[in-house]
């Protein structure tokens, strides 16, 4: 099987060799400007790995893979448009290089690509990839509209706010992982315990999201730390926190996050007081553990060989592990 190293290389490359049409001018540039800004590339690395987990020919799956990781491109102009974020990968984010309407245009064209290069994907189960993709990108977008609509709500529960971040976050790793499988014409018993696999993985990951947002090292992490407090956004931190305080503290707190004459820094330090003072780094912690025990039921569930689950499970440990 090859490394992640070796798959992300792949993936690098080949989106390196990606062809923009030269006209309209303005509409390919902020593409090319965000495939090529780094990232990750968790998503398309994972369906590489889950069908390389079963098949050695990768190449076959490459098409969805990029599709997935141009999709997630898509919805991170959307997104950074929506949170007014000015920075992304240590760079300005697209509207704010170029403008809104490019951000919106730019990103509507990136999800047409990703459409594209699904469809040049040769699998015998084509259509239930295809329709994999297609129910993801749908949920995704419940995900969004219920991330908005909690903007305007206090009384957001850990269950809600969970079920968010699965929508808009966990069902596009396990799109990426059932891709490979399916790719790999695996069992429907072994796809879906790696949609699983990866669902829980991302729940996990998007909780480390949020403890970095607050926690992290802005150099590494890639963006200003406390964006989600600046925007008053819902996280789990802030949901636990509100959950461990009486209604005088949980008004004060609020008033806090809501207060635009607030210096943004002073926001984000009083909020992270507020953290620290209730052990939520900690809660936190063990949140992000939960799932990644639970992801680890997943992938023991498969019939994969011993190899092919060490071989998935040291690269969700390395999620784990991030700091960025």
């Amino acid at each position: 099987m090859k490394t992640p190293e070796q798959l992300l290389s792949i993936v690098e490359k080949t989106l390196g060799e990606i062809a923009y049409p030269v006209v309209p001018p303005g509409l390919y540039e902020p593409i090319s400007y965000t495939l090529q800004g780094g990232g990750k590339r968790i998503r398309p690395v994972l369906a590489l790995m889950c069908y390389n987990a079963f098949c050695q020919d990768v190449e076959k799956v490459l098409p969805a893979a990029l599709a997935i990781e141009i999709y997630h491109n898509h919805t991170l102009l959307h997104d950074d448009l929506m949170d007014h974020a000015e920075v992304r990968r240590s760079r300005p984010t697209v509207h704010v290089k170029w403008d809104a309407n490019t951000a919106i245009l730019s990103g509507d064209t990136m999800l047409i690509m990703a459409c594209r290069f699904m469809q040049q994907t040769d699998a015998v189960r084509k259509s239930e990839m295809m329709d994999l993709f297609i129910r993801t990108m749908d949920e995704i977008c419940q995900g969004q509209q219920y991330d908005m609509n909690f903007e305007n709500r206090a009384d957001v529960t850990e269950t809600e706010y969970i079920e968010m971040i699965r929508l808009k976050t966990s069902v596009l790793l396990g799109c990426a992982a059932k891709m490979g499988a399916l790719c790999a014409n695996a069992s429907e018993a072994d796809a879906q315990a790696l949609y699983d696999f990866a669902m829980n993985v991302g729940l996990a990951f998007q909780l480390r999201d949020d403890y970095l947002d607050v926690y992290g090292d802005p150099e590494v992490f890639g963006k200003a730390i406390g964006g989600d407090i600046r925007c008053g956004k819902k996280t789990f931190l802030l949901i636990r926190a509100l959950g461990k305080m009486n209604e005088e503290g949980r008004a004060k707190m609020l008033q806090t996050l809501h207060d635009a004459n607030l210096d943004p820094d002073e926001k984000v330090n009083a909020i992270r007081a507020i953290y620290d003072e209730l052990s939520i780094d900690k809660e936190c912690q063990e949140a992000i553990e939960a799932f990644y025990n639970k992801a680890k039921e997943n992938l023991e569930q498969t019939s994969l060989s011993a190899e092919a689950k060490d071989y998935l499970w040291d690269f969700a440990q390395t999620l784990l592990n991030r700091q960025k």
